[in-house]
C-alpha cells in the first residue's frame, strides 16, 4: 500500500512537472497549402518556407542580399534650389502649392526602388507516397527544427529542417523506418535570371545574374546582382544520379540535402562587389559542412541556438491546449477563447523570428519580410521602410534578451551616414546624414513612392534612437563611443542645420509629413506635407536628450552640446488639440482625413520614446484621449498598427486595454502559422508584439524599472526569467492573483537603480554579475 502510495506521489509530481513546461511547438495535421500557411526557418542570412507535402515537398528559399537594382543617387538635382521657396509656401500655409513644386523637385530619380527577391524553391518529389495516415508537420521553437512525419504505405517517414548558423547552411534530413526505402528526385528551380545544372552525381549548382529592364519608375537597369546556389545531397547507401536541375536517389535509408546560397553584395560599399566570388563562397561553406555527420550538425545547430533562445521564458499560466494543432487554436482565439500558452508561444516566435532574420551570419537587418519572401516583385518590395517599421523589427531585440541581433541593424545604420550626407547636402543644403521613408541596401536616400509617402526627414533620427536604446540596455561604452554616438551625433547635426525659423519664432522642419496621414486645411482642400509635425518636434527632443546623455559620458564637444541645448528651448511644444483634447498630430489644430488611420505618429513621444510620460499628466491623459479617438474610428486595422497599440497601452499602465489588444492582434491580424498578416504577411506586427507583452511586464523607460506595470487580469498567475531591463539588468520574477511574489535581478555591469513595484520604489545600489533578491525590499 505504500509502494502505491509513492508511485500515485510519483506520477503526480510528473505530470505537475509536464504541465509546467509548456509546448513551444506549432504543429499541423495537413501540409501548407498556400506559402502563408508554411513554417520559417532562418539562421540570420537564409531563410526557408516548410511546406510539409508528402508527395511533392516544396521548400522556399531566401538569400538576405538578393535584391533587384543597383546603387545610384537617387535624390532630385534641382532640390536644392528650389527647396527654400517650398519651405517659405509651407510657412504661409500654401501646402498644396508647395505639394506641387515638391512633387516637381524633391521627389527621387527615379522614385521607386526596385524588390528584394526569393532565391527560388527546393523541390522533393517522392514516389509511390499514397495511403497517408498519422500525418504530422512542426517546428519546434525550442530547436528551430521543422518536422515532418508521416506514415505512406506502411512505413514511416520523418524529415527534419533546420537553418545552420554555426554551418551558415539549410540542412534537410530525410529518414524512414526500413532500410533501402528512400527513392525521390531533389531539383532546384527559379523562374528568372538563372540557371541551374548538376555539376556531380550529388551536388547542384544554381549560377544566377538579376537582370533589370530600364524603367522611368525604377531606374536605369543592367546586369546587376550576382548570385549562386548550392546543393549538396548526401545519402548513406543507396545510389546518386544528377542531371539538369535534378538528383534522383534510388534505394537510400538516411539522406542530408544541404542548401547555401550567397550573392557578391558588399555591405560596406552598399552595393554588389565583383571582388566577391560568390560560387567559391557557397563551395567553402558546403565543404566545410558535409565534412560533419548528421548528428554533428545537429548538435552544433542546437549548442549555437538554445543557449541564445533559451534566455527567456514565459509562462502566463492557463490550460495546456497543445494537443490541439495551431491552427485549430487560432481558429478558436478567433472565436473568442483565451488561449494564455498560445499567447506565450506567440511570444517566443516572435523572438524566433528575430533570430531567423537578424544574426551572424546574416549582416542585413530584418527587412518587412524577415528574410522570409516567395515573390520578384513583393509588396512594398519587402524594404526597409524607415517610418516606423525597421524600427519596429527590433523593439523586442534588448528587452527579449535578443541584444546580438542589434549588430546587423548597427551596421546597416551606420554605412548608410555615407549616402545620407548626400541626401543631406543635396537636398537640403544641410550638414550631417539624413535619409526618407524607405530604402533599399544599396543606399537609396531620396524621398520615395511619392512626396505624400516619403517626405520624412528626421527618419535618420528615428533609427537612431533604436541604437541610442541599444546602449541603455546593454551599457556598453564601446559600443556607444564607436558606434552608436557618431551616427547620433551627425543625425543630429543634420537636424542643426535643417531646422528654420516660423511665424512665431520657434524652429521648425520643413517640409515634412505625419506619416503617412492626411489633414484638412481650412479651405476643405487635403494634404500631407507641412512644417513641423508633432512626430518631428518629439524626434528631436528624444535624439536630444540622447546625445546630451551620451555627449556627457563621452566628454564630447561642449559647444555642439550647448548648441543642442539651446535648440530645445526653441522647439514648439507639444499641443493638445482643443477640437478633440487629443495630442495634436499638426502644427496647426487640422482635422483629420481619416481619424481612424493605421499611423499613430504622433505617439511617437509615448513610445518607442518617452517624452509623453506620466511625470507630465496632461499630455498622458491627452494621449489615452488620442488612442481611443483612433480605435473608435476604427484604428488599429492592420498588424503593425494594432501591435504599436499594445505598446502604447502598456506604456499608459492599462493592462486591460493592452490585452484586449493582444488578443486582437491575434484574432484580427496573425496567420495561422502565427505569422503577422497587414495585410498581406508584414513581420513588423510580430516583433511589436512581442515588444508589447514584454512591455506589460517589464519597463525601465523613466530612469527606473517597473515590475508588471500593465497586468491584465487574465494574466493573473505567471512568471517570468531572462527580460532585459535598461542599466545592464535581468529580471526575474512570479506572481499570483495578479500580485508579485517573487522578483530577482541580476545586475550584469554593477550600475545602481530604482525599482518600482505599485506605490513602492526602492533604491539598489548593485555590484556586476551578482543576482538580488527583491522579496524583502518590495515588501512582497
Amino acid at each position: 500500500m505504500q509502494l502505491k502510495s509513492l508511485f500515485i506521489v510519483f506520477l503526480t509530481f510528473v505530470f505537475i512537472g509536464a504541465n509546467a513546461q509548456q509546448s513551444l511547438k506549432l504543429w499541423y495535421k495537413k501540409p501548407a497549402g498556400i506559402w502563408n500557411d508554411a513554417l520559417p526557418v532562418g539562421n540570420g542570412r537564409l531563410g526557408a518556407m516548410v511546406f510539409g507535402k508528402t508527395g511533392s515537398e516544396i521548400i522556399q528559399l531566401n538569400e538576405e542580399s538578393l535584391w533587384a537594382g543597383n546603387q545610384t543617387n537617387d535624390n532630385n538635382p534641382q532640390a536644392l534650389a528650389h527647396i527654400k521657396e517650398i519651405q517659405q509656401l509651407l510657412l504661409n500655409g500654401k501646402n498644396n502649392e508647395a505639394h506641387e513644386l515638391a512633387t516637381k523637385y524633391l521627389l527621387a530619380t527615379p522614385p521607386n526602388f526596385r524588390s528584394y527577391q526569393t532565391l527560388g524553391n527546393l523541390h522533393l518529389d517522392f514516389a509511390n507516397t499514397t495511403d497517408v495516415k498519422d500525418y504530422q508537420r512542426s517546428l519546434d521553437l525550442e530547436t528551430a527544427i521543422a518536422g515532418v512525419n508521416y506514415n505512406s504505405n506502411g512505413l514511416n517517414y520523418k524529415r527534419e529542417i533546420f537553418a545552420s548558423a554555426p554551418d551558415n547552411a539549410i540542412v534537410v534530413h530525410i529518414t524512414a523506418d526500413k532500410p533501402k526505402s528512400l527513392n525521390f528526385k531533389v531539383s532546384l528551380a527559379r523562374e528568372q535570371d538563372a540557371a541551374v545544372n548538376a555539376v556531380s552525381d550529388n551536388t547542384l549548382l544554381l549560377s544566377g545574374q538579376i537582370m533589370d529592364l530600364p524603367s522611368d519608375d525604377e531606374g536605369k537597369g543592367g546586369m546587376d546582382m550576382k548570385f549562386n546556389a548550392i546543393v549538396k545531397v548526401i545519402s548513406n547507401s543507396g545510389k546518386t544520379e544528377a542531371a539538369n536541375n535534378g538528383i534522383m536517389i534510388t534505394d537510400a535509408s538516411e539522406v542530408t540535402i544541404l542548401i547555401t546560397a550567397a550573392t557578391d553584395y558588399n555591405l560596406n560599399k552598399l552595393n554588389f562587389d565583383r571582388a566577391i566570388d560568390s560560387k567559391k563562397t557557397c563551395e567553402d561553406i558546403i565543404a566545410k559542412a558535409s565534412a560533419y555527420k548528421y548528428e554533428t550538425l545537429v548538435q552544433r545547430h542546437l549548442n549555437d541556438y538554445k543557449p541564445i533562445f533559451n534566455r527567456v521564458k514565459l509562462d502566463l499560466g492557463g490550460d495546456d491546449l497543445s494537443n490541439l494543432s495551431t491552427d485549430v487554436r487560432m481558429d478558436n482565439v478567433r472565436k473568442g477563447t483565451v488561449d494564455k500558452q498560445l499567447t506565450s508561444l506567440y511570444f517566443q516566435y516572435g523572438r524566433y523570428l528575430l533570430m531567423g532574420s537578424s544574426r551572424f551570419p546574416g549582416v542585413l537587418p530584418a527587412n518587412l519580410q524577415g528574410v522570409w519572401n516567395d515573390l520578384y516583385q513583393a509588396p512594398w518590395k519587402s524594404d526597409y521602410h524607415t517610418n516606423i517599421n525597421i524600427q519596429m523589427n527590433y523593439w523586442p531585440a534588448d528587452v527579449a534578451n535578443l541584444s546580438e541581433t542589434m549588430i546587423p541593424f548597427a551596421n546597416f545604420v551606420d554605412q548608410n551616414r555615407v549616402p545620407g550626407r548626400v541626401a543631406a547636402s543635396e537636398t537640403y543644403g544641410a550638414k550631417g546624414w539624413t535619409i526618407h521613408h524607405a530604402t533599399d541596401i544599396f543606399g537609396k536616400t531620396g524621398i520615395q513612392s511619392g512626396i505624400h509617402w516619403g517626405t520624412s526627414p528626421l527618419a535618420s533620427v528615428w533609427l537612431c534612437l533604436n541604437l541610442w536604446d541599444h546602449y541603455r540596455f546593454t551599457a556598453d561604452m564601446d559600443y556607444l563611443r564607436d558606434k552608436a554616438y557618431p551616427v547620433m551625433k551627425e543625425a543630429a547635426e543634420f537636424v542643426q542645420s535643417f531646422l528654420i525659423k516660423d511665424k512665431n519664432g520657434y524652429l521648425v522642419t520643413a517640409p515634412s509629413m505625419s506619416p503617412e496621414n492626411t489633414f484638412i486645411l481650412p479651405n476643405g482642400q487635403q494634404d500631407q506635407i507641412t512644417y513641423a509635425p508633432t512626430i518631428d518636434i518629439e524626434l528631436i527632443q528624444s535624439l536630444y536628450d540622447a546625445c546630451l546623455k551620451a555627449g556627457k559620458l563621452l566628454n564630447d564637444d561642449p559647444e555642439f552640446l550647448r548648441g543642442l541645448s539651446q535648440t530645445l528651448t526653441k522647439l514648439p511644444p507639444i499641443q493638445i488639440s482643443k477640437r478633440t483634447g487629443t495630442i495634436q498630430e499638426w502644427i496647426e489644430d487640422y482635422e483629420e482625413a481619416e481619424p481612424g488611420h493605421r499611423h499613430i505618429s504622433h505617439l511617437l513621444g509615448l513610445y518607442p520614446a518617452e517624452v509623453i510620460n506620466p511625470s507630465k499628466p496632461e499630455l498622458f491623459e491627452a494621449a489615452k484621449k488620442t488612442l481611443e479617438r483612433r480605435l473608435a474610428n476604427g484604428g488599429g486595422h492592420t498588424g503593425w498598427s494594432r501591435a504599436w497599440i499594445i505598446n502604447f497601452y502598456a506604456r499608459l499602465l492599462d493592462g486591460e486595454k493592452a490585452w484586449q489588444n493582444v488578443q486582437a492582434l491575434l484574432q484580427k491580424s496573425t496567420l495561422n502559422n502565427l505569422l503577422d498578416n497587414h495585410p498581406p504577411f508584414q513581420i513588423d506586427g510580430n516583433f511589436g508584439g512581442t515588444a508589447g507583452i514584454a512591455e506589460m511586464l517589464v519597463q525601465s523607460q523613466n530612469d527606473y524599472i517597473e515590475l508588471l506595470p500593465a497586468i491584465p487580469a487574465a494574466w493573473s498567475n505567471g512568471e517570468v526569467s531572462g527580460l532585459l531591463a535598461r542599466g545592464g539588468f535581468e529580471i526575474k520574477m512570479k506572481w499570483e492573483a495578479g500580485k508579485l511574489i517573487n522578483a530577482e535581478i541580476l545586475s550584469k555591469k554593477g550600475n545602481d537603480c530604482k525599482i518600482k513595484y505599485g506605490n513602492t520604489t526602492i533604491s539598489l545600489k548593485t555590484k556586476a554579475n551578482q543576482t538580488y533578491q527583491l522579496n524583502k525590499k518590495l515588501k512582497l
